[in-house]
């Protein structure tokens, strides 16, 4: 047999065992990928059944809401984090990420900032949930300000509160809050780049960005080509992206949510109507300061800003209270710990509290003349 041959051989060989692991690896996907969606579907009864038949607590508690909150939002948040990073790092790996930044510089920006903005408004994500496309993005090196300008909308606006909110409080306020969302994403984008906040993203994060542009330089051919990586390639990268991932952050994420359940509901809505119904210029800081230890979603804020707004509460007032206690809670900034540093948090936590308390008082003046 000649050389040729042999080599041509071996060729066919490698070739029949790739294809061969493509397909056991997408039969995988397939199982695993129905597995997930059984028990992302199963997690709320399977929480309502703990919390009610395993443990008997009575329904309607404080204490039975917070232990069923925080089943339901630790196996939510957790099943996402392990989806969402491996898909985004296979993603990573397998698209031309600089054709994606290019793109993003050649349009200028502004247009990265209402592009990321607009994103976060299409995805259906909590703020804790948020977080793994978040990482994913800076992993990516999208520019900071381009994922935070997502990491901001994201919570704020999804398509089930957009109807609840035109249900329950009509057209014009909607409009006013989808726009007031996506104009704290871009403004907070182009706050977030000037001020250069990548660099003080967790040392980690900056690391494996540096190590994952050096192995990728080294894979360059001499043509200055990027060699293409396998599907089996891409998984073993995926896979030990989200390992490495997961173990630093499932802790914070536990921690979170836990807080989150113990305050969730604690405050009852009639002390915020009570006390800071007034419209005065401290009513909205405030507001917004109180909102920081509650942990809820877009969709679960909305029953309680009409409710507040129906007991006299200013809609300035309201709007600043529920957008940052959707956006700005004390769990979603301990679980950022592991993502930001403290400058980095700061800085975020920062401009969420600023604009929000801009956005109270512009409100509480223009809302004699708006509705």
């Amino acid at each position: 047999m000649s050389a040729h041959s042999a080599q041509h051989d071996a060729t066919s060989d490698s070739a029949r065992t790739a294809a061969a692991w493509n397909r056991r690896y997408c039969m995988t996907v397939v199982l695993l990928a129905g597995l997930w969606w059984a028990l992302y579907r199963g997690i709320q009864p399977a929480a309502a059944w703990i919390v009610h038949d395993l443990l008997g607590l009575a329904a309607g508690t404080r204490l039975t809401g917070a232990v069923e909150f925080f089943l339901y939002d630790t196996g939510k948040i957790l099943l996402l984090l392990a989806a969402l990073i491996y898909g985004l790092a296979l993603l990573r790996a397998s698209l031309n990420v600089e054709r994606v930044r290019n793109y993003l510089a050649g349009r200028g920006r502004g247009f990265g900032y209402v592009a990321g903005a607009v994103f976060g408004a299409v995805t259906p994500f909590c703020s804790c949930s948020s977080i793994p496309l978040f990482l994913g993005f800076t992993m990516a090196r999208i520019p900071i300000g381009v994922t935070m300008a997502f990491l901001i909308t994201s919570p704020l606006i999804n398509e089930l509160a957009v109807i609840l909110l035109w249900g329950l409080l009509g057209w014009k306020f909607t409009l006013l809050y989808v726009l007031v969302g996506l104009t704290a994403g871009i403004l907070g984008g182009l706050s977030m780049d000037s001020l250069k906040a990548g660099r003080w993203l967790q040392p980690f994060i900056l690391e494996t960005i540096t190590q994952a542009q050096s192995a990728k330089n080294s894979q360059a051919g001499t043509s200055g080509q990027a060699v293409k990586l396998t599907l089996r390639d891409r998984h073993v990268f995926a896979r030990n992206e989200t390992r490495t991932i997961f173990k630093r952050v499932w802790k914070w994420v536990v921690l979170g949510v836990a807080l989150g359940a113990g305050l969730h509901g604690c405050i009852p809505d009639n002390w915020f109507a009570t006390y800071l119904g007034a419209g005065e210029w401290w009513s909205v800081p405030c507001a917004v300061l109180l909102a920081l230890p509650l942990y809820s979603n877009v969709t679960g804020i909305i029953p309680i800003m009409e409710s507040l707004l129906l007991k006299g509460l200013p809609v300035g007032t309201t709007m600043a209270f529920c957008m940052a206690a959707v956006v700005a809670s004390i769990p979603e900034v301990m679980m950022l710990r592991q993502i930001m540093t403290i400058k980095l948090q700061a800085a975020f936590v920062g401009y969420l509290l600023l604009m929000f308390t801009l956005v109270g008082w512009l409100f509480n003046a223009l809302g004699p003349f708006l509705f």
